[in-house]
C-alpha cells in the first residue's frame, strides 16, 4: 500500500496547491500605474524631499510604443510614446530629465509577446484547471464504470491466517461438534497424511442448529486452529436483482479460494440460496436457483489436489435442496444444539473471562436457571450483568446482577415506574402466588425460583421456575402437572375474588397449545390412542407452515376437541383442589409478595416449610 501513495487523490491536491503557489510567486504582484506622457515625464524628474534629491524611477524601459518606469527593477509607471530611442532621449533631455550617469537609464527592449508572463498567467492556469477537471470528473466516471463491472466480484471477506485469533478454546458447550471438526483442522494442516492413505476429506461440512448456538464461531475457530485463509460470506450476498450476478460471484469466490488454497470457505445462512429448486416464483430461470446451480457445480468440480473445504450454516436443513446434501458436496452434517447445563456453565465461563466476577457469583446456579438459552443468549446475559453492575456503581459483578440479567433476558426490563392500583397489585400477587403454590404441591412440577409483582416487559408479574435438570423427554404426568401450574393463577383469582381477570390470557393460550399437542402429536389421549393427527403443510420457498392437512374425519376432529377440553378440565380440577386445601398458605404467600414485591428461593422455602407435594391422579 505504501508504494502506491502517489495514486492518492490527496497527493494530487497537494501538488496542485504547490503549483498555484509557484505561479503566484512569479507573477508580478503590482501592476504599473498608467499616466499621460506629461505626467510620466514629471515622475522622471528628480524630486527634492527634505533637502535631498529623490528619483521616483531609476530606469525607463521602452517596450514598443510603451514606456515603463522602473524603481529597483519593479514597474511603477506606464505611458504611451511613439518614436525611436534617440527621439525619446532628446525629448527627455528637452523636458529637463537627466539621462545617463547620475540620472535615469534608458533600457530598450524588442517589441513583441512576453511568453514567460503569458505562460505564467494563462497557460499554467488552463493546464491546472484541466488536470483538476480530469481528476474530479473523468476519474470518478471511470471508477463508476469499474464499479459497475465489479457486480460479478465476490463480496466474501478474507481473514488471513495470521489475523484469525479465534480458537477452539473460545468455543464452549459444543464438545462433540469440536471433536467432529478436529480432523478437518488436521487435514488443512497436513493434507499429505490423508492423501498418502488414499483418504479424501469431506468436500463440505454443514453446521445445523438453532440461531445463536455458535455455528459461525466454530467455523472461525477451525480457520484459527488450522492457520489458513478464511473466506466468509452470507448466502444473501450472492443474490442481486440482476440475473447471473450470483452465479458470477460464486465463480469468483471459488477462483480466489483456489489461488489461496488450502483455505476454508464459510457460507452463513446458506438456506438463502440453497432452498429446494422448483419452489421459487421464477421457475428455472430464477436468480436464486442459478446461484445454487453454480455452487453445486463448483463443489463437485474440485480437483482432488485443491485443498478447499466449504462450510455452511443453517437452522433450516429441511428446506435445503437434496443435491446440496448428497455425498460429494456437503458430506458431513454436524448438529450444534442448545447447550445443556454443563455447556451453559462452560459458555458463561468463557464470556466471564476477564470480567470482575465476585466470589459468590456461582455460574453453575446461573446455568441451572437458564435452560433453553443459546450461546448468544448467555453472552448477552453476561454483558447485561456487567452493565447493571456499572449502573449500580459496583466494582464487581455479583450473583444478583447475573440473576437480574437473566430475568431481563427472559421477561424484559423491570417497569417499576408503572403505576397500578392496590386492587390490581393484590390480584397480580394472588395470581403469581397461585402458580407458585401449585408448583410446590405437585410432584412433577419444576421448583419455583422467584416470583414478583414488578412488571417486566408485557407481563404485570411473573413466576420463574428452576428445573432440577435438563429434560429431553417429557412424560404425561409431567405435562399434566405443567397444565395445572399454568392454570394456577386463574384458579387463585377465582378462589379469592370469586371471578377471574384478563391476566391469565397467556396462561390459557399456552395450556391449550400444550393440551392439543398431547393429543395430536404425542398420542397421549386414552380415548384416541397412540396416533398422530394432521400433516403439516409448508411452502418450501418461504420455509413456513401455512396449513395443516386433515387426515381424519369430522368425528375425530370433535373427539380431539373433546380430549383437549378434558385434559385442561382435569388440570383445572387438580389446581382448584390443591389451592382450596391450602388457601391459608395462599393468602400468606400473597401478603408476603405484596410486602416485598419479589420473593427469592430462600424466602419461598421459608414460607413453604412443612408443605409436601401431593400425588395427583390422571
Amino acid at each position: 500500500m505504501q508504494a502506491r501513495w502517489w495514486r492518492s487523490g490527496f497527493f494530487y491536491m497537494l501538488l496542485l496547491v504547490a503549483i498555484v503557489a509557484l505561479v503566484f510567486a512569479f507573477v508580478p504582484r503590482e501592476r504599473p500605474e498608467e499616466l499621460s506622457l506629461g505626467e510620466f515625464v514629471e515622475k522622471a524628474k528628480p524630486t527634492p524631499v527634505n533637502g535631498e534629491v529623490v528619483l521616483q524611477m531609476d530606469t525607463i524601459r521602452q517596450d514598443g510604443d510603451t514606456l515603463i518606469g522602473l524603481k529597483d527593477k519593479e514597474p511603477k509607471f506606464k505611458a504611451a510614446f511613439v518614436g525611436s530611442t534617440t527621439e525619446l532621449r532628446d525629448y527627455l533631455e528637452k523636458e529637463g530629465v537627466v539621462v545617463g550617469p547620475g540620472g535615469i537609464d534608458i533600457d530598450v527592449e524588442e517589441g513583441g509577446v512576453d511568453w514567460g508572463i503569458i505562460a505564467l498567467q494563462v497557460i499554467v492556469p488552463i493546464v491546472l484547471l484541466g488536470a483538476l477537471f480530469y481528476f474530479l470528473f473523468f476519474r470518478a466516471a471511470r471508477g463508476a464504470g469499474t464499479q459497475a463491472f465489479n457486480f460479478s466480484k465476490s463480496r466474501a471477506r478474507l481473514a488471513l491466517e495470521n489475523r484469525s485469533t479465534v480458537t477452539f478454546a473460545d468455543v464452549a458447550g459444543a464438545e462433540e461438534a469440536k471433536e467432529e471438526v478436529q480432523e478437518i483442522v488436521e487435514f488443512l494442516k497436513a493434507p499429505q497424511k490423508f492423501q498418502a492413505l488414499g483418504g479424501r476429506i469431506p468436500r463440505g461440512i454443514l453446521l445445523v442448529g438453532p440461531p445463536g448456538t455458535g455455528k459461525t464461531l466454530l467455523a472461525k475457530a477451525i480457520a484459527g486452529e488450522a492457520k489458513v485463509p478464511f473466506y466468509s460470506i452470507s448466502g444473501s450476498e450472492f443474490v442481486e436483482m440482476f440475473v447471473g450476478v450470483g452465479a458470477a460471484r460464486v465463480r469468483d469466490l471459488f477462483e480466489q479460494a483456489k489461488r489461496n488454497s488450502p483455505c476454508l470457505i464459510f457460507i452463513d445462512e446458506i438456506d438463502a440460496v440453497g432452498r429446494h429448486r422448483g419452489a421459487g416464483l421464477g421457475g428455472g430461470h430464477d436468480e436464486r436457483e442459478q446461484t445454487l446451480n453454480q455452487i453445486l457445480a463448483e463443489m463437485d468440480g474440485f480437483d482432488t489436489s485443491v485443498n478447499i473445504i466449504v462450510m455452511a450454516a443453517t437452522n433450516r436443513p429441511d428446506i435445503l435442496d437434496p443435491a446440496l446434501l448428497r455425498p460429494g458436496r456437503f458430506d458431513r452434517h454436524i448438529v450444534i444444539d442448545l447447550p445443556d447445563i454443563r455447556g451453559r456453565k462452560a459458555i458463561l465461563e468463557v464470556h466471564g473471562k476477564g470480567k470482575p466476577l465476585a466470589k459468590e457469583a456461582n455460574l453453575e446456579t446461573v446455568a441451572k436457571g437458564t435452560p433453553g438459552f443459546s450461546g448468544a443468549d448467555l453472552a448477552n446475559l453476561i454483558n447485561e450483568a456487567a452493565i447493571l453492575a456499572a449502573r449500580r456503581n459496583r466494582k464487581d459483578i455479583t450473583l444478583k446482577e447475573l440473576e437480574d440479567a437473566a430475568d431481563r433476558t427472559m421477561a424484559g426490563p423491570e417497569r417499576k415506574s408503572r403505576v397500578i392500583s392496590p386492587r390490581e397489585k393484590e390480584i397480580i400477587a394472588y395470581h403469581e402466588s397461585g402458580h407458585a403454590l401449585t408448583a410446590r404441591m405437585l410432584p412433577n412440577a419444576d421448583p419455583v425460583h422467584k416470583i414478583s409483582v414488578v412488571a417486566r416487559g408485557m407481563a404485570g408479574g411473573w413466576t420463574r421456575f428452576l428445573p432440577t435438570e435438563d429434560r429431553y423427554l417429557w412424560t404425561k404426568s409431567q405435562f399434566n402437572d405443567r397444565l395445572a401450574v399454568s392454570l394456577g393463577g386463574r384458579v387463585a383469582e377465582e378462589i379469592i375474588f370469586g371471578e377471574m381477570s384478563t391476566g391469565g390470557q397467556n396462561d390459557l393460550e399456552q395450556a391449550t397449545k400444550l393440551a392439543r399437542k398431547m393429543v395430536v402429536e404425542y398420542g397421549m389421549s386414552e380415548k384416541l390412542g397412540p396416533r398422530t393427527f394432521g400433516q403439516k403443510q409448508e411452502l418450501v420457498f418461504l420455509g413456513r407452515e401455512i396449513s395443516e392437512h386433515k387426515d381424519y374425519g369430522d368425528k375425530i376432529a370433535d373427539a380431539i376437541d373433546e380430549e383437549v377440553h378434558n385434559l385442561i378440565q382435569r388440570a383445572y380440577n387438580t389446581t382448584k383442589k390443591t389451592l382450596t386445601a391450602n388457601k391459608a398458605k395462599l393468602k400468606q404467600l400473597s401478603e408476603e409478595l405484596m410486602t416485598h414485591e419479589t420473593l427469592d428461593e430462600d424466602q419461598l422455602n421459608r414460607i413453604f416449610e412443612g408443605l409436601t407435594p401431593q400425588p395427583t391422579s390422571g
